[in-house]
């Protein structure tokens, strides 16, 4: 990013702990007059004469108000966070105390910093580049192991490396190519088309091995949501129960209980699963809340990752269930059958009777019998073999389309290579390329798509 964005020159100050009562709170400034700021609120010693990476213990005062007692920690640019001069002040974790701080650094000539404005200057001054600063706001919004493994892989720059280096080798080839234009006159070739052939194929596959990992990525960042579907009685909510260890949903031998649904989150394997308990599924029903159930269940079905269908193994017939499983091919669905209540009859005899069926699972909801076999499987069934390892993973949906984008061009540079087309007539997707993988980590960005990526941060980060 060659141009510097409106406000640059500001020194900024913001919160940077969660707002609300706690025992410290830090509020952060960075900028070039953030230790000046600090240094007139703080009468103890001169800030300006101490050392970078360093703490200091005082009386905060506004003239001659008293605010908090506070440690001060000074980090010189560029080694801090933003790449700026950085002042952190610890104080006691006072709602009030805090905002009169921040109020106090405004007044000695900060402003407000905007939502994700600290990130977004450490990417400016080359700090991180695009694809780690995102990755900063999925750390800060990881709530499963998998998310937070993925996040911090890419917030240490594992995605951006991968990218970097398949951008700079682009670049050698691209600067040899067009280097014969210039001497277009004499027909020669000073980029290497064998190597330069083995390149694009190597990048073929690491962005196809990318693209690929989005769907694992997404689930990981979005979660799996789970509709729990079947017929009245079958034991939904009492499966609900159970999976959670807590009475979330009213159990009831009455037909019909369940009228709307109900959802609950659940981290399984640091996968977080969102199981949605519908109302039962059945043929005819005259009650006109029942029937709406139904009909938002029938939806939260056709919208779920997973469809758990869960049935009496008591009462329902091989035929039906093989209707229902053929259906659920045929619409294509991500789908578990689970017999339930199996404690109440002969389990050898029934999983023997019932072995055609591939994706069966038998259980019993309310005792909690083989419960661990389940949500296994309903592990397997998301991850369908692959391991959560610590090579990059595309969890965001920009760097996912941007990928497509650089998949295209280069397919189109290999089939121009297949095609011994000249270097003029390559040069513009080599260049398309590189343009779509600057887009990922920042080497091409507008203002305006910075201003919107950033904003989605909270304010002190």
């Amino acid at each position: 990013m060659n141009g510097k964005l409106t406000g640059w020159n500001d020194t900024i100050v913001a919160l940077a702990t969660p707002p609300g009562v706690g025992a410290i709170g830090v509020i952060r400034l960075s900028g070039t007059i953030a230790w000046q700021v600090a240094n007139n609120l703080f009468p103890q010693k001169d800030l300006l004469q101490q050392p970078s990476h360093s703490l200091h213990v005082g009386l905060l005062k506004d003239d001659d108000i008293m605010i908090d007692e506070v440690v001060i920690s000074l980090f010189k640019g560029p080694r801090s966070y933003t790449g700026e001069d950085v002042v952190e002040i610890s104080g006691h974790g006072s709602p009030y105390v805090l905002q009169q701080i921040i109020d106090a650094c405004i007044r000695k000539g900060a402003r407000l910093a905007k939502p994700g404005e600290f990130t977004q200057r450490a990417f400016l001054n080359g700090k991180l580049d695009l694809a780690q600063a995102e990755a900063v706001a999925d750390l800060i919004a990881s709530n499963t192991a998998a998310f937070h493994r993925t996040a911090l892989h890419n917030v240490r720059g594992g995605f951006s490396k991968v990218l970097k280096d398949l951008r700079e080798q682009l670049i050698k080839f691209a600067a040899l190519i067009e280097l014969e234009l210039d001497f277009s006159q004499e027909d020669v070739e000073f980029a290497d088309r064998t190597q330069f052939y083995k390149l694009i194929s190597e990048a073929q596959a690491v962005t196809k091995e990318l693209t690929a990992s989005f769907k694992l990525g997404n689930v990981i960042r979005q979660g799996v949501s789970v509709a729990i579907i079947g017929k009245p009685n079958a034991g939904k909510s009492t499966l609900l129960n159970s999976l959670l260890n807590e009475n979330r949903a009213i159990v009831s031998d009455i037909p019909g209980t369940t009228r709307d649904t109900i959802e609950e989150l659940i981290n399984m394997d640091g996968i977080l699963f969102r199981l949605i308990d519908t109302a039962g599924i059945r043929e005819h029903t005259t009650d006109l809340i029942e029937f709406a159930g139904m009909e938002k269940s029938r939806e939260k079905m056709q919208q779920a990752d997973l469809v758990v269908y869960l049935f009496d193994v008591n009462e329902t017939a091989e035929v039906e269930l093989k209707k229902l499983e053929d259906e659920f091919k045929k619409e294509g669905f991500n789908y578990l059958l689970v017999a339930n209540k199996i404690d109440k009859v002969d389990e050898k005899e029934v999983r023997k009777q019932w072995q055609q069926f591939e994706k069966i699972i038998y259980i019993s909801a309310k005792t909690k019998l083989h419960l661990e076999v389940l949500k296994e499987r309903m592990v397997d069934s998301v991850l369908q073999g692959e391991i959560l390892s610590e090579d990059a993973m595309i969890t965001n949906a920009r760097h996912f389309h941007a990928l497509k984008k650089v998949s295209a061009s280069l397919a189109a540079i290999h089939q121009g290579l297949d095609d011994q087309l000249p270097g003029d007539l390559l040069a513009p997707d080599i260049r398309q390329c590189l343009y779509y993988l600057g887009e990922i980590t920042g080497e091409v960005s507008s203002e305006d798509m910075l201003d919107y990526i950033f904003s989605k941060f909270c304010i002190g980060k």
